[in-house]
């Protein structure tokens, strides 16, 4: 049986242009990956949870705050690698400043029998929609594109993402104030 996840996109509008919130997930082996690394703040569903409930609990985890509150819009299930993710639309505000992550511990360096603890989310940010096509996992864009047609809105083509990974500036540079925040841990 795949195992599945659930997890929230949250989404604004900032001068006409849709954002959605991504999470970079931390620890060493996304220490270095950017492109096709972040994701929708998601986890597993627990046996016997409701799955919008374990979205929320999810989110909450990883990056220290509540939803916010807003209309929900289911956006269906999508397939990502050897896992199944449900995930909702919500539209809302979260200042990315403000995300303290929880944390988990793992043997590293590989085989050297010392523990260390990271953060599950090392950083947090907003993105436009072309932009978010390049940096979320493969398996998850396709949220992007069912967020787009709910809200009526053109996603950019294929060709045009590309051209956009080449040249989009980084997430601190974007003119509608998104920035690439380090997160805050905290153990739990």
């Amino acid at each position: 049986m795949k195992k599945r996840s659930a997890g929230i996109l949250l989404y604004r509008q900032i001068d006409q242009q849709i954002e959605v919130l991504l999470v970079h997930p931390g620890g060493p082996f996304w220490a270095k990956k950017d492109l096709a690394a972040w994701s929708i703040p998601k986890g597993e569903i627990l046996e016997e949870e409701d799955p919008f409930s374990a979205a929320q609990r999810e989110f909450s985890e990883e990056l220290g705050l509540p939803v916010p509150e807003g209309q929900t819009k289911d956006l269906g299930l999508v397939k990502q690698s050897s896992k199944e993710v449900l995930a909702w639309a919500i539209e809302g505000q979260l200042n990315t400043k403000q995300v303290k992550s929880n944390t988990f511990e793992m043997e590293w360096p590989p085989r050297s029998g010392a523990s260390q603890t990271f953060p599950e989310v090392d950083k947090a940010a907003w993105f436009d929609l072309a932009t978010a096509q390049q940096k979320m996992v493969k398996g998850q864009v396709a949220l992007l594109e069912r967020l787009a047609e709910h809200l009526e809105v053109p996603l950019p083509l294929a060709e045009e993402t590309k051209t956009a990974a080449v040249s989009a500036p980084p997430a601190s540079a974007l003119t509608t104030g998104s920035t690439d925040v380090p997160v805050q841990t905290t153990l739990l």
